[in-house]
Formats: structure tokens, sequence, C-alpha cells
């Protein structure tokens, strides 16, 4: 839908952002595949996905894997200028990006809210708190994503130019048609924006916001796993705030110029432009941090990582269960005496009643000081 009915017209001089965009990309293709593969396998093959939060982090490492997979197409056509490969393989390299940005966003929404119903009330969100009920969300969030992905794919055609010599080159990536852009992509751009966007970024600084206030007013003194949750929290945040709202904020912009609503000049659309396609490195590079997000999060994940020379041990992989998120035990992640909640719920002492009273007790604080 970008060619234009006219004939193809003279090629923009592109090759300043695809060179940059060509080593950009290589470097997140070379981080970001082994640390995507890695953290899937430990998730899949090591933690066996027994919890809610290793199916949403195994689910956010499969959204940036596919995206990453997808990169030695965009390589390919950054280092030749041109695009050979017709329009399907255009179309999907074009919605993969966009699965990537909107999932990443609502499974990163997803694991803060699991983050705090643990610590909030780890009781009363049981139910909410089950595998199964992980990978109904899950499943849901891929429907939404790929049904989202499939007009920005049939939009993504590739377009004819003519270079300086007067030969035709065929683009990926670039533009799209004025109607393409009022008809189809300004309706799906605002829903995508709304629920791919602006409710993940709702719901992950509300749900940071009230754990660390969780965290801060909680009964004993802060001990250095509670600080390092609490920077883990900041960390998130902040990733989610560099990675998506540069672009997201430029994208909205960049499409109600292309689609006319908003008037500017020529030269107005090209800084938009150009800052679309700067912004768009930084969320790539989004896969490059989410692994590094698992590792810095949990104790066991970090030991599993240090064990790939010889097999896991069963403390290791028990580690990683208990460590990968808060209450989350290896037998059973649902056992109310792995729950301490850090806000009022019910009197503490009815969840440690029975037989080994003391050492319940001391086994709870352990876990409740374990967080993330």
């Amino acid at each position: 839908m970008a060619n234009n009915s006219s004939g193809p017209i003279a090629c923009k001089d592109h090759d300043a952002v695809h060179h940059l965009n060509l080593v950009w990309h290589s470097g997140v293709l070379v981080l970001a595949l082994p640390l995507n593969l890695t953290a899937l396998g430990i998730f899949v093959c090591v933690f066996r996905l027994r919890t809610v939060v290793t199916v949403y982090m195994a689910n956010l490492a499969a959204c940036d894997l596919l995206f990453t997979l997808a990169l030695p197409l965009r390589l390919f056509y950054y280092a030749t200028h041109s695009w050979p490969l017709g329009n399907l393989p255009c179309q999907l390299a074009g919605s993969l990006f966009q699965i990537n940005l909107y999932g990443s966003c609502l499974f990163l929404a997803c694991i803060n809210v699991d983050r705090f119903l643990a610590l909030a009330y780890p009781l009363r969100a049981r139910h909410l708190r089950r595998p199964r009920m992980a990978w109904q969300v899950c499943t849901a969030v891929w429907v939404l994503i790929i049904l989202g992905s499939i007009p920005v794919a049939l939009a993504h055609d590739t377009s004819r130019c003519l270079d300086v010599n007067g030969a035709v080159e065929v683009r990926c990536f670039e533009s799209f048609s004025l109607r393409a852009w009022k008809n189809e992509l300004l309706p799906l751009l605002g829903l995508a924006e709304i629920l791919g966007f602006l409710l993940p970024l709702t719901v992950v600084l509300w749900c940071s916001a009230r754990t660390l206030g969780a965290l801060w007013h909680a009964g004993s003194s802060p001990t250095q796993r509670r600080r390092r949750t609490i920077k883990l929290l900041l960390v998130n945040a902040v990733i989610f705030i560099v990675c998506f709202v540069p672009y997201n904020l430029v994208l909205a912009a960049y499409g109600l110029v292309k689609a006319k609503v908003v008037p500017a000049s020529l030269a107005s659309r090209d800084s938009l432009r150009l800052a679309l396609q700067l912004t768009m490195l930084l969320t790539c590079t989004n896969c490059c941090l989410d692994p590094l997000v698992y590792y810095f999060s949990a104790e066991g994940f970090r030991n599993t990582l240090r064990s790939r020379r010889g097999r896991p041990s069963a403390l290791t992989t028990r580690t990683g269960l208990r460590g990968i998120v808060a209450g989350d035990e290896a037998g059973d992640p649902l056992a109310p005496k792995a729950m301490h909640s850090l806000v009022p719920e019910a009197a503490p002492g009815r969840e440690r009643m029975g037989e080994g009273q003391g050492q319940c007790s001391q086994r709870s604080e352990e876990r409740r000081e374990s967080v993330i």
C-alpha cells in the first residue's frame, strides 16, 4: 500500500540511518539471541514453568526471541539498501516488531501485577496467582497482539523508488501511503497506544509505586534483600519508560502528522521520521535488557547460569523457584504458609498455627526477605 499510483519517485537518502540501524541491530542480535535463548531454556527446562512469574517471564522471553530471529532480515535490508525478498517477508518483519513492542509492554505489566499481588494480597489473590490463570492471561495477550499486527502487516507493503542512476529500488520499513494512514493505520494506532502502551504503563507505574510503598512501610528494618527489591522495581520502571515511552510518543505524533490530522511542514515531518527511527532503536534494546532483569531478579536464575558447566543440582532448582518471585514455593506456589502480606489482610498468627509453628514462622520470614 506504500506504492504510488503515479510510478516510482526518487529515493530519499537514508544511507546514514541505515548504517546506524545496521550497527545497532547487529549489536542487539549478538546480545539478545543467546540471552533470550538461555533465559527461555532455564524457565522451561529448569524451572519447568511451575510458578506464575516464570510463565510470564518465559512468554516475555519468547516474545523477545521472535523479534530477534527476524533481525537478520532487517540487517540484510540495511546493508544493501534494497529489499528483493518480496512483500511477505517485509510484512512479517514489520508485524513482528509490533508484536514485540506491545507484547513486551503487556507481559511486563503482568509481571508487575503478579509481584504486587504476591506482596500485598497473597491470600486474597490466590485464585489469580495460579499458573493456569497465568497461561490464560498469556494466551489472551498473544491473541490480542497477533490480531492487532495483521492490519499492520497488510499495510506494511514494499515501495519502489528510483536511485541516482535511475534504477528501481525496492524499499521496506520506509513509509505508508496517505490512504493507509487515514483509513487503517491511524485508528489502529490509537487503539494500540491505549491497550498496548498507556494501559500497561499505568499498571507498571501504579503497581511499582504500591509495591515500593508496601516495602517501605514494612514493619521490620530494611535489609539488603529488601533494598535490592526496591532497586529492581525502580530499574523495571526505568527500563519501561526509556525503551517504550519515547517511541510511542513520537509514533503518536508521527501518525497524526502523516494522516494530516495535524498540519506540519516538510521539515517537521522529516524531523519526526528521524526521531521515530532513533527512538525505535531504544525500543529494540529492550530485547537485551529483559534477560538482565531475569538475572538480577532471582538468585536461583543466577545460580542456574553458574551451574551450566555441570548438571544443576536439586538445591539450585529449588532455590530458583523460591527466589524467582515473592511467595512462590517449589512444591506448591500457592501454599499459604509461604506467603506473607506486606499490607494488613489477615491475622499473621492464623497462618502459622499447627505443628512446627516456630519453624514455619522462620521459613515464612526467610521467604518474605527473599522477595524477587
